[in-house]
């Protein structure tokens, strides 16, 4: 089993193309991640010219950094972590926690 310092899915930016986060209606209504939506393209520009991501640009991959930046988060809401590409190519239902990486930390 990994430390919970080492994830089993690698922050990426062929893992952020991917991830469904932000279309998560736990995100939905969330102002901070509408602002890191509006910036996402900036940040993928930035990647292009060699800049390297942080987790606190991406409103998602929590998989991959753990626990959401944003706190305006809706947890009762349902997660789709399982339609996800990310969470079905890493094996995620076996791993922990199974779902709601942005309120309970990355997948080990």
């Amino acid at each position: 089993m990994n430390k919970r310092s080492d994830p089993k899915v690698p922050f990426s930016v062929e893992n952020i193309k991917r991830c469904r986060c932000p279309g998560c209606p736990v995100q939905n209504g969330s102002q901070c991640v509408s602002e890191k939506l509006g910036k996402l393209d900036d940040v993928m520009k930035a990647v292009s010219r060699g800049k390297a991501p942080t987790a606190g640009d991406v409103p998602g991959v929590y998989c991959s950094t753990g626990v959401a930046t944003c706190k305006d988060l809706n947890p009762t809401q349902p997660c789709i972590c399982g339609t996800c590409s990310v969470w079905q190519q890493y094996n995620l239902a076996s791993g922990k926690p199974a779902g709601y990486f942005c309120r309970s930390g990355m997948a080990v």
